[in-house]
């Protein structure tokens, strides 16, 4: 939530955009400008981490009386539960067949009844649809099982004979078997799964099993991005002191694989004023930028969250590479996570900061803390945390090349970050995962 006087900052907005400003009535409403941002000291990798938290936290707890909306199951594909999912039937709803073949009534060999079958959807007719003791009658995979049937004789282990009227087993049938007894799976009522569960497509499938048409999810929080730089190609190849902008088509896949709703990706020049326009006037959720928030000429981050009144969260982390990172609050219900420039220290950045932060504001369980020992000795820094690429083999943490802080290489063969603490860590130390995000709203 930013500081300041009431009196409102009239900012030019960007095309499509609006006003810092806004309305009285707006969410977003911006007060003016403080003299200058609060700034926090440079926390710990851990303390940044709960830092994020805390202000998601904070946020989800002002707007904890707000319905969440009814969606149908195909519209909530990879959404977090806002409820947990009970059992609206039994599964099954009644006695199943397993197996093609015969439903059987007692010991063999059986009678077939004349001109009878159950098919899928439907059931036995006669008088009362069961099926007498020494009866059999043919039967597919998922049909209801007639009463009284003791077993399913599966197609393979049965022999037809007499014309066509017993039917004798070539195998034993035990009691009950391949038939797929009502609530096997759950009963009414019964928890399926958990408040905050991402809906996947087997949740999807699992909640429509259970009588479901629609569930209580949460909507994804926006985010945009803004990158930041003089030198950055949008195509081609590098040449005379201009590079290629690797931010700009990583991030969307990957904040979108971490539960937001990208509203669009914008570079920009290294002007203030128009830096100031743009964050003025963005009214997602979660605002990144790219570069800008170390401390050289061009880097204006900071000087502009102090002319727009914002408050610093996370003023730098010691960690490497990213540690010039930062989170601000720059308006109620808005957070803005400041990556480095450089691609692997981004990555450390959208880690640290802002995958937690998108965890709790879009409903999901907060992300896993896993340990695993490494293959190798790692080098530490003396007084940072490093998070380095790596793999995951055979339960052990593999610590990849290439992982210097512009350097993209190590990441896109890595399935995760170790998190290596100050002064390094020996073969077999235990150490904390990053899992990457993947595209499809799952983690690797």
């Amino acid at each position: 939530m930013a500081d300041g006087p009431q009196n409102a900052t009239h900012v030019t907005p960007l095309a499509g955009g609006r006003s810092a400003a806004g309305t009285p009535d707006s969410p977003h409403h911006r007060p003016a400008a403080s003299s200058r941002a609060r700034s926090a000291t440079v926390a710990t990798w851990g303390d940044a981490r709960e830092a994020a938290l805390r202000a998601a936290r904070a946020t989800v707890a002002r707007t904890a009386a707000q319905p969440v909306p009814l969606l149908p199951l195909e519209q909530s594909r990879g959404l977090a539960l806002a409820e947990p999912l009970t059992a609206l039937t039994d599964l099954p709803s009644f006695d199943t067949s397993a197996m093609d073949g015969w439903a059987v009534a007692g010991p063999g060999p059986w009678r077939l009844l004349p001109g009878a079958q159950v098919l899928a959807g439907h059931q036995l007719r006669d008088a009362d649809g069961r099926l007498d003791d020494g009866a059999a009658v043919p039967v597919a995979t998922g049909a209801r099982v007639p009463d009284g049937a003791t077993g399913v004789l599966r197609s393979e282990h049965g022999e037809v004979t007499a014309e066509g009227t017993r039917l004798h087993a070539l195998h034993p049938l035990a009691q009950g078997e391949d038939i797929r007894p009502r609530g096997q799976e759950c009963r009414t009522g019964d928890a399926l799964v958990d408040e905050g569960t991402v809906v996947t497509p087997p949740v999807l499938g699992l909640a429509a099993a259970a009588g479901y048409d629609a569930v209580r999810a949460h909507p994804r929080p926006t985010a945009e991005v803004f990158v930041l730089g003089d030198e950055l190609l949008g195509r081609g190849i590098p040449a005379d002191g201009l590079i290629r902008d690797a931010l700009g088509p990583m991030l969307p896949a990957w904040l979108e694989a971490l539960g937001t709703r990208v509203r669009g990706v914008h570079r920009l020049r290294d002007e203030e004023d128009d830096l100031a326009a743009a964050l003025a006037a963005s009214e997602a959720d979660l605002v990144l930028t790219t570069g800008g928030t170390a401390a050289g000429p061009v880097d204006h981050v900071r000087p502009v969250l102090s002319r727009l009144g914002a408050r610093l969260l996370v003023d730098g982390v010691a960690v490497r590479p990213g540690h010039p990172m930062l989170l601000a609050a720059t308006a109620p219900g808005q957070h803005l996570v400041g990556l480095p420039g450089n691609p692997l220290a981004a990555v450390a950045g959208l880690l640290t900061l802002a995958a937690p932060l998108i965890a709790v504001l879009a409903g999901r369980a907060e992300l896993p803390r896993t340990r695993l020992p490494l293959a190798e000795r790692v080098e530490g820094h003396p007084r940072d945390t490093r998070l380095l690429p790596a793999r995951i083999h055979e339960g052990r943490l593999c610590p990849l090349r290439y992982n210097g802080p512009a350097m993209l290489r190590g990441i896109a063969n890595a399935d995760s970050l170790a998190v290596v603490p100050p002064g390094g860590a020996e073969a077999g130390t235990a150490v904390e995962v990053l899992d990457l995000p993947r595209p499809g709203g799952c983690f690797t």
